[in-house]
């Protein structure tokens, strides 16, 4: 079992033919991912190679998906653009839409998540690295080769810490590795991976990694206290953060003591979590967790 991706997900890119998006449509189909085209409306129509697969290139969503069976688009698409690109996908009911762009207006994500309410499409990001199933698909930029097939589940809001904490757990193994992204509004949550993760019978155990900055680790605390029964083992980045400074990657604006690392760890170990001060010993909480199941 997984979460939200499987070894029967059938995946469009939405700019696969930029730099970007060729680049890693190349790697997702290395890693074995089933990749059945792109979108790029002006050029529909033609093929486009890469990973030696020769991938139809479609004008729209819509179209890929009637005549591929698409149910995850993967979007590669400059910030300017991304809304239009996920609006796109939202309105022809693709189910997973992963937005791996970084830079997104944050006026514009909060457009699409309101958008997304009462929808069918589930997106992941943006500002992420996807999600992966190890031996079986990916969606995103996640190194396909870190580790393999596994127990833990793992998400995060940092994709550098979703590849350590892969390769530091690699002897173990991932039902589903999920980067959820950085920024201030994103599609997926970590109580919303916490919960597929509760649900699937194959994770065992659950890694979560939060930044500083925000409630998203607070809230997510009270939603494992309340509906999780598996063992969880969190660490948050940002513990030698000065207070009152904005930190870059997180976008992360640390006041007091709300959003601290310090204080997402207290809430977290309220609920039960074990927390590691960094990510080495986040791993090695979570083998002694493996070790006991």
């Amino acid at each position: 079992m997984s979460i939200y991706l499987n070894k029967d997900s059938k995946i469009i890119v939405q700019g696969m033919t930029g730099g970007m998006g060729a680049k890693h449509t190349t790697l997702m189909v290395e890693s074995g991912a089933n990749i059945v085209g792109g979108v790029n409306a002006r050029k529909a129509g033609t093929t486009v190679e890469l990973g030696g697969k020769e991938l139809p290139v479609y004008g729209t969503v819509e179209e890929a998906m009637k005549e591929t069976g698409a149910n995850v688009s993967v979007a590669f698409v400059p910030p300017a653009f991304t809304k239009d690109a996920c609006i796109e996908a939202i309105d022809a009911e693709i189910p997973l839409l992963v937005v791996i762009t970084e830079g997104v207006p944050v006026l514009d994500t909060a457009e699409v998540v309101a958008y997304l309410d009462g929808k069918s499409t589930r997106m992941i990001g943006p500002n992420c690295p996807g999600i992966i199933t190890p031996e079986e698909s990916l969606a995103g930029i996640t190194p396909h080769t870190i580790a393999g097939k596994g127990p833990v589940g793992l998400v995060s809001k940092s994709g550098t810490l979703t590849y350590q904490m892969m390769f530091e757990l690699k002897d173990y193994g991932f039902t589903t590795a999920i980067g959820i992204g950085g920024d201030p509004i994103i599609g997926t949550t970590h109580i919303d991976a916490l919960e597929a993760f509760e649900n699937d019978p194959e994770t065992k155990a659950i890694v979560m990694i939060g930044e500083i900055g925000g409630d998203a680790e607070e809230r997510a605390a009270a939603y494992i206290k309340d509906h999780v029964t598996k063992p969880v083992v969190g660490y948050v980045a940002g513990f030698t953060a000065p207070e009152g400074k904005t930190m870059g990657h997180a976008g992360a604006i640390v006041s007091g003591s709300s959003g601290t690392a310090q204080a997402k760890k207290e809430a977290l170990e309220a609920a039960g979590v074990k927390v590691g001060k960094t990510p080495s010993e986040t791993a090695e909480l979570m083998r002694e967790v493996l070790a006991n199941l």
